[in-house]
């Protein structure tokens, strides 16, 4: 979709539909536009339309103005308005009208700027909303925008802010991609491919096979893989922006997961191919990072594997050593993500990180704990975590942070090994991520658990159903608070 920003009269401008936000018990904001159109708003505005967060109406424009037709789109009530607010709302608009088969809408910003809003928040929320997975349709929609018009004064920062918003809604939709593609397409050796293609002069990318993992003694991480006949690929990017101590990255990348010998119930396991959302949430990031030329050193690790039970699928039981040197007694196939990232974790010192952060469809446990709301969050770093909070109210990717209790370390003692990998039902949210900071030490470090965010069941204003690619702007927003 192009976008312009075009410095002209809503009325001159010609498009298939122009929108025109409304705030709920707000006074007509058009008035000074030409008689005709203020006098359809006058006609419209508190009879057929009130102005109710996300409430559309599509009419016919005047015929002396030169849009085709009028979309009246609600923001809701003043006091509640937000960025937030407006990005449902681009999401909303946007979708609505390519579904109705327009090409070429216009958005006029004087509302939004009048209430201190940015357009590109509704630019953002329209470009996220837009995305759809049709690559094995025989028959796609054939529905797009074409072009869209921001009509409003060009500035450095409007541009600078609305590059920004189209880098990170390609990278959210490249990491969609990557979640919403099948299994036996999206195997860890197509994740290596994924994450291959984003190579470029200043980011990197090296694949470690299984004799290299071995050579290591990632013996956690490879444990995991014994049950598939599809080999790991340890995927490792480094983003040079800066010459700093690196963030690193590390995202939970099982392509699919059987639960292994644990084996889960049949039902929804298809869904299991999103386990893999950490990975794609890290390669979004390094894409966008990248292609924005942030001035930060950032260093992506993607342990990506299968865990299936085959054959020599590691059984419940058995004892595995970590890259770090601890040995793991393995209760439960099924907690198999906590393993990857353990060796992930240990492998991410090599590089002395300033911070290290993970990624990871972790626990059942979060997902009934919040819903599809928000994704748990644990770490050792005050500021950290402060920083993450305050990322995820500004980019609605909302974090809450659980306890990390010295006593929850308990939960995972073994009899004949230094830990286990799980421990009881109660308490299994907070004893998982403090399996994960035995490895992470005192480095500091955020663990962000995404099982009830990472798939959204259900169409919202810009998170259609599927994928949710979250991680990618809450990351970003870390990076880049500006």
């Amino acid at each position: 979709m192009k976008i312009a920003i075009k410095a002209t009269r809503e009325t001159d401008c010609t498009c298939d539909v122009l929108i025109l936000p409304f705030i709920e018990e707000g006074t007509n904001p058009y008035r000074r536009l030409k008689p005709s159109l203020s006098r359809l708003v006058a006609k419209v505005w508190n009879h057929e339309f009130s102005g109710k967060k996300q409430e559309v109406l599509l009419v016919p424009a005047p015929e002396d103005i030169r849009p085709r037709r009028i979309l009246f789109l609600g923001l809701g009530k003043k006091e509640a308005l937000s960025p937030e607010q407006v990005r449902q709302a681009g999401g909303k608009a946007l979708a609505y009208l390519r579904d109705l088969g327009m090409r070429k809408p216009a958005f006029s910003t004087i509302l939004v700027t009048a209430l201190k809003q940015s357009p590109a928040d509704f630019v953002e929320g329209a470009l996220l909303g837009l995305y759809q997975y049709e690559k094995y349709r025989s028959e796609k929609s054939g529905k797009k925008i074409a072009a869209f018009t921001i009509i409003a004064r060009p500035s450095r920062k409007l541009t600078q802010d609305i590059r920004r918003v189209e880098t990170l809604a390609a990278a959210v939709a490249f990491a969609r991609d990557l979640v919403n593609a099948p299994a036996n397409e999206m195997t860890p050796t197509g994740l290596a491919r994924a994450a291959t293609s984003l190579k470029r002069k200043t980011l990197s990318v090296k694949v470690l096979g299984n004799k290299e993992m071995e050579k290591l003694g990632m013996g956690a991480y490879l444990a995991i893989s014994y049950g598939s006949a599809e080999p790991p690929k340890f995927i490792v990017l480094e983003y040079r922006g800066s010459r700093k101590p690196p963030v690193v990255l590390i995202g939970k990348s099982i392509t699919f997961d059987s639960g292994g010998l644990s084996l889960k119930p049949s039902d929804n396991m298809e869904k299991m191919k999103y386990d893999m959302a950490g990975g794609a949430a890290v390669l979004g990031v390094m894409k966008a990072a990248a292609e924005m030329k942030l001035p930060v050193h950032l260093v992506g690790l993607l342990p990506a594997t299968e865990n299936l039970p085959g054959g020599c699928a590691t059984r419940p039981g058995d004892v595995v050593r970590s890259l770090s040197g601890k040995t793991v007694e393995i209760v439960n196939t099924d907690a198999e993500g906590r393993l990857a990232l353990a060796d992930a974790l240990a492998y991410a010192k090599r590089f002395n990180p300033a911070a290290i952060i993970d990624i990871a469809t972790l626990t059942g446990a979060c997902a009934i704990t919040f819903g599809g709301e928000a994704m748990a969050m644990m770490g050792n770093d005050r500021s950290l975590l402060d920083a993450f909070r305050t990322a995820g109210e500004k980019t609605y990717e909302r974090v809450w942070e659980m306890p990390l209790l010295e006593e929850y370390k308990e939960y995972l003692k073994s009899d004949i090994a230094d830990m286990r990998n799980v421990g009881t039902r109660i308490g299994s949210l907070m004893a998982s991520a403090y399996f994960l900071y035995e490895f992470a030490g005192q480095t500091p470090w955020v663990h962000l658990d995404i099982a009830g965010t990472a798939w959204v069941e259900k169409d919202r204003p810009y998170l259609p159903k599927g994928a949710s690619g979250i991680g990618v702007r809450l990351i970003y927003a870390i990076l880049d608070p500006l």
